[in-house]
């Protein structure tokens, strides 16, 4: 045991003030000179996670005070980022479960938590935000309790202590009424009941590796929690693959310790610390590097399987190569393989068409994330829609089924009750708040895709869902989860208003005056179940009384503008998402109309044999 060193990881819902909490703990740790300008949640720092205000990637630092070591890892808060949370709870003894004094227990806190209490890990309950307009700090506290019991936690993880306070004002309280101080009640609690990590100093080298980093100067970097000895640079170890189990032979180069926002370079890694080790051409997050010659494989945690399918592919359409630079079949193969080797939550196979590739996942989002990074990277790709991964169970046909929560204003609850019902969803529970009600309901997965999208239209933007994977059942039919057609173009060209104002009686646009569109580009949505060709690039013809467009701009609507994200949730199976560095287009599959009728066609007069 290192007596020396505590390892904890903070675990909670999207938005319940993690990242901002390891600010505070960061800066009363000494992380910051005195007159250090440091922005706000410095451990996000991916742009995306600035940009969409979450965390993505599970990150390492650390504190120290009074002469000890407190490691932290800062885990994501949404349930397509599992993985990341799985694979950074193997390196901690302990967790701080962060709660908000208002939202209470959500359906991320649960899915961390029984990984949590699964791993046996010693609990710190922090109820946050006590600052928050009708908090209810205590009852909240009561439904933590309800939650431990519910997942079936041992006695001594029941008993866990609770610290409340504002992560944000840099206060945290043993009990209500204390004083308003400082961030030392949380640290005295994590010193005392989180305990020394578990390691054997005098025995051989032994790790895991349960994260990979990334560096320009040394390539892959492995990340872990040294569970045996002392790792030097210049030592020699062995790597045993988690997937085949042969073992080569590698040296270590460099030995870097995480202290504050940074890395920093060590001559030796200790028992029980959290550390990134190089000198390896090629190793993988569940690989075990041992100093033993015939030492054994670590195990390896299974994390939960994807429940969803999507297509990636080069982009194929006629502007291809015009906003970005990686455009070719290898390029984008090369990626989506490399991102496998850091991100064990998702897998990539070929498919059978040239250019294609399966992708399998957790869900739209962490979907989203990897194209949203791709094209940032200058790749130009298309994106399917997603389709659940069935099982057949017993001879019978499963699916994918998630426990859903929504909070919508009292008002929509009859919209969003009805949304449900079309979806099959069945709800198992509403509770009244102050001013909202929280639907609690189960539906399957392919019912999911689309359904934030329709709570954001019929709640003005005020609905907020979180789901979580529940079990495979029985499958259920049909599911109608867009009941809207579109508006595709017919020629290429740039789009003009005068065409515009015409289109838009039609429905709504997606596309503005001045794009460029093509043949088979969804230009906008029909409300009724068809789709409507539409020229959007036909010009006003001159005369001598009226200039071109005269008054045409002033009765167009502002085009709506689907994020990624949403786009992929919109599209129907045979339309595509094209993403390039500049721009999000939404098209059919086959963007000839000749084509698609003969499809069509084709598919009616199978379907009547």
């Amino acid at each position: 045991m290192n007596q020396n060193i505590r390892n904890i990881a903070i675990i909670a819902h999207v938005d319940h003030g993690k990242t901002t909490l390891v600010d505070k703990l960061l800066k009363e740790g000494g992380a910051y000179r005195a007159n250090q300008q440091v922005e706000e949640r410095a451990m996000d720092s991916m742009d995306l996670e600035r940009e969409k205000g979450i965390t993505i990637k599970a990150k390492n630092t650390s504190v120290h005070w009074q002469d000890k070591t407190i490691n932290i890892v800062d885990t994501p808060g949404h349930a397509d980022f599992g993985g990341e949370v799985e694979r950074a709870l193997r390196m901690v003894d302990g967790v701080l479960l962060l709660v908000d004094a208002y939202d209470g227990p959500q359906a991320q806190t649960r899915f961390v938590l029984r990984k949590a209490l699964q791993h046996g890990l010693k609990v710190v309950i922090v109820i946050n935000k006590i600052d928050r307009d009708n908090a209810d700090p205590v009852k909240m506290y009561d439904k933590v309790l309800e939650l431990l019991m519910e997942l079936n936690a041992t006695e001594e993880q029941f008993d866990a202590p609770v610290v409340y306070g504002s992560g944000r004002d840099g206060y945290m309280m043993y009990h209500l009424g204390d004083e308003k101080k400082d961030m030392t009640p949380l640290f005295e609690t994590i010193l005392e009941h989180v305990p020394p990590p578990f390691a054997k100093p005098n025995e051989p080298f032994h790790m895991l590796v349960s994260n990979i980093d990334w560096s320009d100067y040394v390539g892959r970097i492995a990340i872990g929690k040294i569970l045996g000895g002392t790792g030097k640079i210049g030592d020699t170890v062995h790597v045993i693959r988690n997937a085949t189990g042969t073992r080569v032979k590698a040296k270590i180069t460099k030995v870097f310790e995480y202290s504050g926002l940074g890395t920093n370079e060590s001559v030796a890694a200790t028992a029980g610390n959290i550390v990134g080790l190089s000198g390896f051409e090629d190793i993988d997050i569940g690989d075990t590097i041992t100093a033993d010659e015939n030492g054994h494989a670590l195990p390896f945690t299974q994390i939960d399987p994807p429940t969803l399918e999507m297509q990636i592919g080069v982009n194929d359409g006629p502007l291809v190569g015009t906003e970005g630079k990686l455009v070719t079949s290898r390029q984008v193969r090369e990626r989506l393989f490399r991102e496998v080797k850091t991100n064990v939550s998702i897998s990539v196979e070929d498919s059978d068409r040239a250019g294609v590739f399966n992708l399998k996942a957790r869900g739209a989002m962490q979907v989203a994330v990897l194209v949203e990074t791709m094209r940032r990277e200058g790749f130009e790709i298309t994106v399917s829609r997603p389709t659940v991964i069935e099982r057949i169970v017993e001879g019978k046909r499963h699916e994918p089924y998630e426990s859903v929560w929504i909070e919508v204003p009292d008002e929509c609850v009859g919209a969003i009750m009805q949304n449900l019902a079309n979806r099959k969803g069945q709800i198992t529970n509403m509770e009244k708040h102050h001013s909202t009600t929280m639907i609690e309901a189960v539906i399957t997965t392919r019912g999911l895709i689309g359904l934030e999208i329709d709570i954001v239209n019929a709640t003005s933007g005020r609905g907020v869902m979180s789901h979580l994977f529940k079990e495979y059942g029985p499958y259920v039919g049909e599911v109608l989860t867009r009941l809207t057609g579109t508006l595709i173009a017919t020629e290429a060209g740039e789009t003009t208003a005068y065409a515009l104002v015409m289109c838009q009686e039609r429905g709504k646009l997606f596309v503005s005056p001045g794009e460029r569109v093509y043949e088979g580009m969804i230009i906008g949505e029909n409300p009724r179940n068809e789709d409507i060709a539409v020229n959007a690039v036909r010009e006003k013809k001159l005369t001598n009384f009226r200039s071109q467009g005269e008054g045409v701009a002033a009765g167009l609507t502002p085009a709506t503008k689907l994020s990624l994200e949403r786009a992929i949730e919109y599209i129907a199976a045979d339309e595509l998402v094209e993403v390039t560095p500049q721009n999000i287009r939404l098209r059919k599959r086959v963007l000839k109309e000749t084509e698609r009728r003969k499809i069509e066609r084709a598919s009616r007069k199978a379907s009547d044999e």
